[in-house]
């Protein structure tokens, strides 16, 4: 018996060598051939410095895009709101989600760049006959295990420009996060001012209503005196009816800003929020804007939209690889016997090696390739409108400031004029030469430029905030995950997935 195992034994493993000694040499003669084959690359057409002005209208130096601009307020309440933003908002954990699933795609696509392997296990047992005219029955055991692996070797490239290409793709969603936590930045700012300014609004009213009902005093007095008649008081009663009753619609829309900064900071609506400033923040001096090519590094939606033009050169390289023969290995071990004692002295090892190429389709690859070509057209085009974009969102923001600033300086004076030109009416009234009707108009003037110039220092302040967003600015890259399970960067400041695997694409 031990003879018996002994010379079992040697014939495993002189088959065994032999099976190995096979399995090298189809593989090494595989390997050469794949050496022997040109990759399918993409071929990138996109030139946007051909696009590009050399400045902006109004240069003002290189601007740092790592440094947070809300800060330029000087505000520590909008600090903590846009903090709390970027940690609670819903919209960005969203974003966030997006991420993850684009990264665990990327694994899935990188998985075929490997072997797999997978193992199976069976166990049998029954009774049969000994024979058809015989009762007895005899005890049947069986036992088998085994390995299977399967590899396509990736001739022409066809596998890696799919991994190429989703890898790309989980690198623009990175990029849409970046996109999302600047608009959810200047979101909440714009709510911030929008607060603020109708507070002042409040304010303003209350004290317009204060000197309305003080002048309406007067007019009585004076009708009692039978100076004046009592169309004068009807008049401004009306004054005083409309002040109060415009009071609360301002009443109305903090509240409704408030409700919006809530749900953009991830609370309910009615949340308390700590915002104390009742004037709106003076506008610092004009940031730097650097050049326009400046854009195509610091703006996350452009990064974005040439990542996905790349996805979109690599697909088309993976669909032109799709048209070639594909090489495809499978090695299986299997260990089968009735007796566990005994299972591993009955062994069968297999390797197969399986080649497939299209021959009719019915034009089915090649219309893919079109397809895939006309998708890369399209997101070429895309992405230099998005740069178009980026460069006409900044000169906007430059122009809307500088217009508003003027406007501003024209509407004070003109405030200035109508508060004499109010005096004025208000002698004349005194000492009987006109009636009240110049009074009124002219106080309805000076009232409505007072509210006009709070609406006017908002909208500088938000053309300033639109051209902080314009510029973009890399301090995104510093966003930590909100949602349980992401993965926190490494040592080099790249994510990481699931796979451990980085964003970073590896170098070809």
């Amino acid at each position: 018996m031990n003879l018996l195992k002994t010379v079992k034994l040697s014939q495993f493993k002189n088959s065994i060598k032999l099976k190995t000694a096979v399995s090298l040499g189809v593989i090494g003669m595989a390997l050469l051939f794949v050496m022997s084959c040109n990759l399918f690359k993409p071929d990138s057409k996109a030139q946007p410095e051909k696009i590009l002005p050399k400045t902006f209208s109004l240069y003002s130096g290189e601007a740092d895009h790592s440094q947070q601009w809300w800060k330029s307020f000087n505000d520590a309440e909008l600090n903590a709101l846009v903090d709390a933003a970027l940690s609670d908002s819903f919209s960005l954990k969203a974003a966030w989600a997006r991420l993850n699933q684009a990264r665990a795609l990327s694994v899935q696509a990188g998985a075929g760049r490997y072997p797999d392997l997978t193992g199976t296990a069976t166990a049998f047992t029954g009774r049969q006959k000994i024979s058809a005219n015989s009762s007895e029955t005899n005890r049947i055991e069986e036992y088998g295990m085994g390995l299977v692996s399967s590899y396509e070797l990736d001739l022409w490239g066809r596998v890696r420009s799919q991994h190429k290409s989703v890898m790309l793709q989980a690198v623009a969603s990175r990029e849409d996060l970046n996109t999302a936590a600047i608009t959810l930045a200047a979101e909440v700012a714009n709510r911030w001012i929008a607060i603020i300014a109708q507070r002042m609004q409040k304010q303003l009213l209350t004290e317009q209503l204060r000197i309305n009902e003080t002048l309406l005093e007067l007019v009585e007095l004076r009708f009692r005196k039978a100076m004046v008649s009592a169309l004068d008081v009807y008049q401004q009663k009306q004054v005083v009816q409309k002040k109060k009753a415009e009071i609360p619609l301002v009443e109305e829309q903090e509240q409704l800003l408030q409700h919006e900064l809530a749900v953009l900071l991830g609370r309910p609506p009615r949340a308390t929020l700590k915002i104390n400033r009742i004037k709106l923040p003076k506008p610092s001096p004009l940031p730097p804007t650097g050049l326009p090519a400046d854009l195509l590094s610091a703006r996350p939606d452009i990064r974005a939209a040439w990542s996905r033009l790349n996805a979109s050169d690599w697909q088309i390289a993976a669909a032109r690889a799709n048209r070639m023969p594909a090489l495809s290995l499978t090695a299986q071990a299997r260990y089968v016997g009735g007796d566990i004692d005994i299972l591993f002295d009955q062994w069968l090892m297999s390797l197969a090696a399986n080649l497939t190429a299209p021959i009719l389709d019915g034009g089915r690859r090649a219309a893919e390739v079109d397809r895939t070509r006309a998708v890369a057209d399209e997101n070429l085009a895309l992405y230099y409108n998005k740069v178009l974009t980026a460069i006409k969102e900044v000169e906007d923001a430059l122009v809307s400031e500088a217009k508003k600033k003027e406007h501003l300086e024209g509407l004070q004076k003109a405030t200035a004029t109508a508060g004499l030109a109010l005096e004025e009416a208000e002698i004349r009234y005194s000492n009987g030469i006109t009636d009240y009707l110049p009074v009124l108009t002219q106080l309805t003037i000076v009232q409505g430029l007072e509210r006009d110039l709070i609406q006017r220092q908002a909208g500088i302040l938000n053309a300033r905030i639109q051209l902080y967003r314009a510029i973009g600015g890399t301090w995104t890259e510093d966003l930590k995950p909100t949602l349980a399970g992401d993965k926190k960067p490494d040592l080099a400041g790249n994510k990481k997935n699931d796979a451990g695997q980085s964003d970073k694409l590896p170098e070809d």
